[in-house]
């Protein structure tokens, strides 16, 4: 029987866990190991496991442990490096499932693990959250950046740049001049939507493959074991940047900065998806959350990375202001680049919105894709597919063939553009997109950042879903992978994502 492209894999595959290399260790002598709680005491149990073991003894990744030792590891530890021996080969070994002869590392952490995965764990606290000008400009002088690069063939396209507007209509940004502009030069995609309101929301489901509950602008911190698209993207060798026009400095994490003349809004934390993820806060994450100011200097120096979220200004992104300031911002930045040949490179551009205005209504927005990755037989043309923000994490995936994050980013539709190349079948989702829709995507229900009820643990991510080859990323697998947390996971590999009105069974 052929396998259906959205089921689940085999066993032999599903449960492959990874070896050291896709682990980033640089030496199978020693493994680094991180800890998100501080102030508790853990015992982590590392040990050197047989992929692909059977029965009884197996643990729940299918493997037996061959060597195991305990450590108790105190809090106030961030990190530690843990080194490792190898133990005596096991008498029983038999022929490898998962196609390779390789020992594999798993760090079980038995209670702490349950601890951590249910997102019980103490925050992370973050750094460089000042907001006063004295210490804003004290840390500019020693703030630190990076533009890193690479040069990762994708199937459709090899550059990936996000660019986000603010609370408009599908009907109001569509008559803007400067918008139809753009779209007059790509495809305009006519079904695409938000999954929540307000912004914050919208921004960390983007890269996150979910929400968590959150319906509020708060200053929010997602926990450090909570991957996302940069963990996904670095897995690869992929380089990654955010430009954040007005922000202060590189890798700041205050809740906003405002205009020192004028008082105006201008940079705002909650526009800024990356560093609501404690994940993304060590300091070389830090150092790629840069100012728009750097991506010309990136651009001149022909130093840009392959993936890109640019954010405008509360004014410029229509937030404070309107869509026709937003449109004639996003054309003025982007024209001249459509011609650049340190911007085109292979490069397609996502503009969109990150939630309509009128919260009665659906929450369709406009998108446009364009860019020298988009043919030109398809400029001006119109995309009816249903999409959402999780369509940007899946079709990246999709294009590099990444891993995932085992969360509402494995079943999105896939840009159609790539969808063709790359094989995936995208679904229709009628309830949203008719002309009378029963799910308007508005609301959202309860979750460790929600504002009605908090006390619901972080989902876990699902750690076999599978789609088109692609599996869930194998930190991942082994941060959440134990089978009493799986029993907590909702995703599904499916388009039709849960909102307030219609949470998960359960829920």
């Amino acid at each position: 029987m052929k396998r259906d492209e959205t089921s689940t894999p085999p066993a032999a595959t599903a449960l492959c866990p990874p070896t050291l290399a896709e682990l980033g260790a640089t030496s199978p002598q020693k493994q680094a190991v991180t800890l998100i709680p501080a102030g508790l005491i853990h015992i982590q149990y590392t040990a050197f496991l047989y992929c692909g073991a059977s029965g009884p003894l197996a643990g729940p990744l299918g493997c037996i442990p061959i060597f195991e030792k305990a450590f108790q590891l105190r809090g106030g530890d961030l990190t530690r490096t843990v080194g490792m021996e190898h133990g005596e080969q096991n008498k029983d070994e038999r022929p490898d499932r998962c196609g390779k002869v390789a020992l594999v590392v798993a760090a079980l952490m038995l209670t702490s693990l349950a601890l951590t995965a249910l997102g019980l764990t103490a925050a992370v606290a973050a750094q460089n959250t000042a907001t006063s000008a004295s210490d804003v400009y004290a840390a500019q002088a020693t703030a630190k950046t990076e533009s890193p690069t690479s040069h990762v063939k994708g199937k459709v396209f090899d550059r990936f740049v996000v660019i986000w507007l603010e609370n408009t209509d599908y009907t109001a940004a569509v008559a803007d001049p400067n918008l139809a502009w753009l779209a007059s030069k790509g495809i305009t995609l006519s079904n695409y939507f938000g999954v929540t309101h307000p912004s914050e929301p919208n921004y960390v489901a983007a890269i996150g493959g979910d929400n968590f509950g959150m319906d509020n602008d708060n200053f929010n911190q997602v926990a450090g074991n909570v991957s996302t698209v940069v963990d996904l993207l670095e897995n690869k060798g992929i380089s990654w940047s955010e430009y954040q026009e007005d922000m202060p400095y590189s890798g700041f994490e205050g809740f906003s900065w405002v205009n020192q003349k004028t008082g105006a809004n201008d940079y705002v934390r909650k526009h800024n998806p990356a560093v609501i993820y404690n994940a993304n806060t060590n300091p070389d994450r830090l150092a790629k959350i840069k100012n728009t100011t750097v991506f010309y200097e990136d651009l001149k120096a022909n130093k840009l990375p392959q993936w890109m979220f640019i954010t405008p200004n509360m004014t410029s992104d229509g937030h404070d202001t309107s869509v026709t300031v937003a449109g004639t911002w996003t054309r003025n930045f982007l024209e001249p680049l459509l011609n650049n040949k340190n911007f085109m490179q292979n490069t397609l551009v996502l503009i969109t919105f990150d939630e309509n205005h009128t919260y009665t209504l659906a929450n369709r927005v406009m998108g446009i894709l364009l860019g020298d990755a988009v043919p030109s037989k398809l400029h001006g043309t119109t995309d009816s597919t249903f999409y959402d923000h999780y369509s940007e994490i899946a079709t990246v995936e999709a294009n590099w063939g990444l891993h995932t994050l085992g969360r509402w980013d494995v079943g999105a539709n896939v840009f159609d553009l790539v969808a063709k190349k790359t094989g995936d079948k995208n679904t229709a989702w009628p309830a949203v997109t008719s002309a009378n829709p029963t799910r308007f995507l508005n609301e959202s229900f309860p979750g460790p950042f929600n504002s009605v009820n908090s006390s619901v643990p972080y989902p876990v991510p699902n750690s076999l879903l599978f789609r088109a080859g692609r599996t869930v990323l194998p930190k991942v697998v082994l941060q959440w992978g134990l089978k009493q947390l799986q029993q907590r996971s909702y995703y599904r590999n499916t388009v039709q994502i849960p909102d307030g009105l219609n949470p998960p069974a359960g829920w």
